[in-house]
């Protein structure tokens, strides 16, 4: 498909630079069978049905972005690095600004004290590297933590600096295991409480982990859809938790999606019949519009920029146009957007 077809004009001031507070006071548009709704995230609860399970992307944010200096000659060069996959216990997939002056072999410091020192080992397109640090295993995980900055997104970051607050608010209740350098955004609307009131209703959950790479930012520079590329990101589904998924399916009950990751993940590790499997490595898993879903019933995410993989996404499921009047109707009354912004909960087959 064009992927002009998924352009939107979006006025900046929608774009959400902090989290509504409390969390769950933020908005809610439902997408259903019915048309468009406006709730708040604290009325989830009642639009759900009580044997729906919800799937949660458990990942933790990392602080992946490193600010260093590459030195040449005597003449040192300020560089950026955005850590997005692990490659290996001393390696990472970086994006790195300015990346095109760096060369193969060079070293980079990372830290004042020089006790996050990489070596620059391969150069790809769009700025993306591997970098391959002096430390290794838990002694670089402990440097990355001591010396990295939480990496909000850019949209937000192009606007003010990253802060103490962010380390908070860029982070969901659950997140317990490291790794991702993104936050499953989604998933920042949820509070303890709203996690009870979801229990008195009876409404299961589970959770899965999908490492959010830096390339979930990345614009759709391709006029056609065929043409771009997807970076890999790791997941983790273990067997317990497929059983209990596919054991829901086997009740009729719906498997709602918390997220974009949890979705992608869930996706990828069916088959076609619709059975999970167990699932430990990469997916670079791209849903447009004509993909048949075969294992989600609905999803709760927030709303996307124009043109990204994830607007493609939310469209393959509720429909290009559907989405298009959806967002016109959120531009139009005010909801914020983004990963700080609103939600909205997609229900394909209705309440």
């Amino acid at each position: 498909m064009r992927v002009d077809a998924f352009d939107f004009d979006l006025p900046q001031e929608h774009v959400a630079l902090r989290p509504a507070e409390p969390r769950t006071s933020a908005r809610l548009l439902v997408i259903d069978t019915n048309g468009l709704a406006d709730f708040s995230v604290g009325d989830l609860p009642s639009l759900l049905r009580a044997d729906d399970l919800l799937v949660f992307n458990d990942t933790k944010v990392i602080p992946a972005q490193l600010f260093g200096q590459r030195l040449r000659n005597g003449i040192a060069a300020v560089v950026e690095a955005t850590l997005h996959m692990r490659e290996g216990p001393a390696a990472w997939r970086a994006f790195l600004r300015p990346g095109k002056r760096v060369k193969v072999g060079e070293r980079i410091g990372f830290a004042p004290s020089g006790g996050l020192d990489a070596t620059l080992m391969e150069k790809g397109e769009g700025g993306e590297v591997v970098l391959r640090f002096d430390l290794c295993g838990p002694d670089l995980d402990a440097a990355i933590r001591a010396h990295g900055h939480m990496p909000i997104p850019p949209y937000i970051a192009a606007k003010r600096a990253e802060d103490e607050k962010d380390n908070h608010d860029y982070q969901t209740i659950y997140a317990r295991q490291e790794g991702a350098v993104a936050a499953p955004t989604a998933g920042l609307h949820f509070t303890p409480e709203l996690f009870e009131a979801l229990d008195a209703r009876g409404i299961e959950r589970c959770f899965v982990t999908l490492h959010v790479g830096a390339g979930t930012f990345l614009p759709v520079k391709a006029d056609d859809t065929s043409a771009h590329k997807m970076h890999h990101e790791i997941g983790v589904l273990d067997a317990a938790t497929v059983q209990q998924l596919n054991e829901a399916k086997r009740q009729g009950r719906r498997v709602i999606a918390i997220g974009t990751t949890s979705l992608r993940l869930l996706e990828s590790a069916s088959d076609d019949s619709g059975v999970l499997h167990v699932f430990e490595g990469a997916t670079d898993i791209f849903i447009t519009p004509g993909y048949r879903f075969r294992f989600i019933d609905g999803l709760m995410t927030n709303f996307h920029l124009p043109r990204s993989t994830l607007f493609m996404l939310v469209s393959a499921l509720a429909g290009l146009e559907t989405m298009r009047a959806a967002y016109s109707h959120a531009i139009k009354t005010g909801y914020r957007f983004y990963s700080y912004g609103d939600a909205c909960l997609i229900l394909p087959e209705g309440r």
